[in-house]
């Protein structure tokens, strides 16, 4: 039987074509839509990954303190670290003598060391140490050189010797105590160029006190040297503030860092 009338006549067969590539286009248009939204996705991943890969175990700071010997105030200190060139760090402590015979004498000292975070510690890569007075100047330098597993050091001499994996100098170390805690270490092994050799130094977490600065208080993690060499101690509050809330150095060239105030960076 014949039809009525005829479809293509009333419109109906080129509506169905503008209909299926509508549809067409649509979804063509849907899984280009997706595959942007997943690139976006996938971008920002890619940027909250790295940021997070790239976040330091101690974040820069600048930091004040006072300096005490024997109880009384004698200078000042300021300890930064910032970032540098080439995934490298600088960790800088200037000091100057505001009292007695260190004010008199216009004492200042300047240490500045360049270090690389390896995992969760710094390694070293150079120090500069520069000690001006009325009465004389010093200076000393470490440089190390991973390619060739040597380390120079100019302090009264040169002497050469080779370095460990993880190897600094002491200007570091405080830094590396407080990278450790913040990573849950509770004792430390450093292996620490001296004047003419590699020392290795250890430390252990004391667990916490109350320890009273300028900058407020602070329930701190004490942590001292346990193998029988210099006296030292030190209180970190890494939850509060990236740097050392309170350093304590005994024995020859006694002195205390208390905390005055600090900015992150």
């Amino acid at each position: 039987m014949a039809e009525p009338w005829s479809l293509r006549e009333v419109g109906v067969q080129p509506w169905r074509g503008r209909l299926r590539a509508i549809c067409l286009d649509t979804f063509k248009a849907m899984q280009s839509h997706r595959a942007f939204a997943a690139l976006l996705a996938a971008v920002a991943l890619s940027v909250f990954c790295t940021a997070a890969a790239a976040a330091p175990p101690v974040p820069a700071f600048a930091a004040h303190y006072r300096v005490l010997q024997n109880g009384s105030p004698i200078g000042e200190a300021t300890l930064t670290l910032a970032r540098g060139a080439n995934d490298t760090w600088t960790f800088t402590t200037a000091s100057k003598g505001t009292a007695g015979i260190a004010s008199l004498l216009a004492a200042s000292t300047k240490e500045v060391s360049t270090f690389k975070w390896v995992g969760d510690s710094p390694q070293g890569i150079r120090y500069d140490y520069t000690m001006n007075s009325a009465l004389k100047q010093k200076r000393r330098s470490v440089r190390f050189d991973w390619t060739n597993h040597s380390i120079d050091v100019d302090d009264n001499g040169n002497f050469h010797f080779a370095t460990q994996p993880g190897a600094v100098e002491r200007h570091t170390v405080p830094l590396a105590l407080a990278a450790g805690l913040s990573a849950g270490k509770a004792s430390f092994t450093l292996p620490v160029a001296v004047r003419d050799r590699i020392e290795t130094q250890h430390y252990a977490a004391q667990g916490k006190q109350k320890v009273s600065v300028p900058a407020g208080t602070f329930d701190a993690t004490r942590v001292s040297r346990t193998d029988g060499s210099d006296s030292f101690e030190a209180w970190f509050a890494p939850a509060k503030v990236p740097a050392p809330v309170k350093i304590d150095q005994r024995g020859k060239n006694a002195f205390s860092l208390e905390l005055e105030s600090w900015s992150a960076h």
